[in-house]
């Protein structure tokens, strides 16, 4: 419903909570003044031997594997070696995790609503399968047959933005902080893992920082910017064009320190300069597709 007004000569236009996208809706009932101290940092990586791989794995498994699913692994192989990041605060005190979820973001209806698409024990799976998984659950959501998805956004679309917030964030803490499931709302246990990944580069957007999304209880937000060709300082001190990706970390600063940091920044780096290794090689096969 939307019901209009007339203001001296110009109509204005309001709309009714009905009449808000439910993504709209989220948006502002989590909004806030910043409580909590967040760290910020960018990643610039070199993504010749990445996309190579990725032809790689497109060609010998027929699967239709991404730059997306790759930064997927990199994270989950990350928090994997910096396990102080894979937890919760529960009580004030740190609590860890018994596995690394690795959640994705997923624009729904021309991007007026998202969803999420989560991978449990990324990192023990294989670049492959995770992309093989993370097809299924698109394909879900987007054919509208995800019931955990259908259930949680049923009473947002009738609520108004200032009772979604108590709500949103009583259950995102039972859910994400205690780990417990609620059935009939479709929520899940630590439905958004240990962390969440959004992909802005196909959007066109070089890069940028997720907000936190406080009902959420992640500690790590990973926005993937475009991947896009630039000059590049190779192990020669030459200079030469390669392609290139950004990725920016929006990280709780009460998981993180410097240490841990460099921990991450090291990990995704030999990920994506020996991207081969995920695959148990030394380098790429001669039967990898050149890019």
């Amino acid at each position: 419903e939307i019901s209009a007004c007339l203001v001296g000569s110009e109509m204005c236009i309001r709309d009714s909570p009905m009449s808000m996208s439910i993504r709209q809706k989220l948006a502002i009932a989590s909004w806030s003044q910043p409580r909590e101290g967040n760290i910020y940092g960018k990643l610039t990586l070199d993504a010749t031997e990445a996309l190579a791989y990725i032809a790689w794995l497109r060609e010998t498994s027929g699967e239709k594997v991404t730059i997306t699913h790759l930064v997927g692994k990199a994270c989950a192989e990350a928090l994997a070696a910096a396990p102080k990041l894979n937890g919760v605060i529960r009580l004030g005190r740190f609590q860890p995790r018994k596995s690394v979820d690795i959640a994705f973001l997923v624009a729904l209806e021309e991007g007026k609503n998202l969803a999420k698409a989560k991978v449990c024990d990324f990192d023990k799976k294989s670049v492959v399968d995770a992309a093989r998984e993370l097809r299924q659950l698109a394909v879900k959501l987007y054919s509208g047959k995800d019931d955990n998805f259908n259930k949680s956004m049923g009473p947002l679309k009738f609520l108004p933005t200032w009772l979604i917030r108590p709500l949103v964030n009583t259950i995102g803490y039972l859910s994400s902080v205690f780990g417990l499931s609620v059935p009939a709302l479709g929520v899940e246990a630590y439905p958004f893992g240990s962390l969440i990944i959004t992909n802005v580069g196909s959007f066109g957007l070089d890069e940028g920082f997720a907000p936190p999304t406080p009902f959420a209880h992640v500690p790590v937000y990973v926005l993937m910017g475009a991947l896009k060709k630039a000059p590049w300082v190779n192990e020669k001190d030459e200079l030469e064009v390669r392609p290139q990706i950004t990725l920016c970390a929006t990280i709780d600063h009460r998981y993180m320190d410097g240490a841990q940091g460099g921990v991450l920044a090291k990990t995704m780096r030999a990920v994506f300069a020996n991207p081969w290794a995920l695959s148990g090689l030394d380098g790429p096969p001669e039967t990898a597709s050149e890019e």
